[in-house]
């Protein structure tokens, strides 16, 4: 893949609605650093497997997918762009099983995310979500106590994620109501992975996911914004103002 990608989406919507879908680009880096892993772990080879990503946004976590899995799926309950429209937890029993299903969901949805999936993926899930995740009474009781993962990878360094854009981590960030803010995060986050048939009860195993973002950073995985700043300058601002 070369070139840059730009993004459509945010070009159309770059002050973040009140009833947004909650989506946050994820930084393909760490799509890679998961399938990676599972290169390792997985005996089948996953260059023979089919993927599903149900969440997919503007196809970040989708591209590196594809350069690991045999075929990949892409859907979301909205329109980017290259997409299925399907609303993936309420799919009920119609859609064909695959062989993984991999997102990074949209937070409050990520259990219902996940029970679907462990319904419609033969071989594995996996779900990129906050270290946070892990906490909760509820939680334990509905879904870690009777399904836990196999495993939690940790990131040992940030993986930055932005509502609505997707800007490398240290960059400036071109529409940050501050001029001159460079993208950082204060928020952990793991993959967790489920394996295998059927997803009985197991033991976790914690693994850490050594730093890898500049070895598995490629040309054109963040959107080039430079043609929508020429835009906004012109029009006298970056962001839209709202309808009084």
């Amino acid at each position: 893949m070369s070139g840059q990608n730009r993004s459509t989406a945010v070009m159309q919507r770059r002050r973040v609605a009140p009833d947004s879908l909650d989506y946050f680009p994820t930084p393909p880096f760490a799509t890679r650093a998961l399938c990676e892993f599972l290169e390792n772990v997985v005996e089948e080879p996953i260059d023979l497997q089919r993927a599903w990503e149900p969440a997919c946004g503007e196809l970040h976590m989708v591209r590196p997918l594809q350069e690991y899995f045999a075929d990949v799926r892409a859907s979301d309950v909205h329109a980017y762009g290259d997409n299925e429209l399907i609303d993936f937890p309420f799919i009920g029993g119609m859609e064909p099983q695959t062989d993984w299903v991999i997102t990074n969901p949209p937070f409050k949805l990520a259990e219902a995310f996940i029970q679907t999936g462990l319904r419609v993926a033969g071989r594995g899930v996996a779900m990129l979500l906050r270290g946070a995740f892990l906490e909760g009474q509820d939680r334990y009781a509905t879904l870690f106590e009777k399904t836990p993962p196999d495993y939690v990878l940790q990131f040992v360094e940030r993986v930055a994620m932005l509502e609505g854009r997707l800007v490398r981590i240290g960059d400036l960030d071109p529409f940050a109501e501050k001029p001159g803010t460079k993208v950082s995060t204060a928020t952990s986050y793991c993959w967790f992975v489920w394996l295998g048939n059927g997803f009985e009860r197991r033991d976790t195993r914690l693994r850490w996911i050594a730093p890898c973002r500049r070895r598995l950073e490629r040309p054109g995985d963040y959107p080039d914004y430079s043609h929508m700043l020429s835009a906004d300058a012109a029009t006298g601002g970056l962001f839209e103002r709202s309808a009084a």
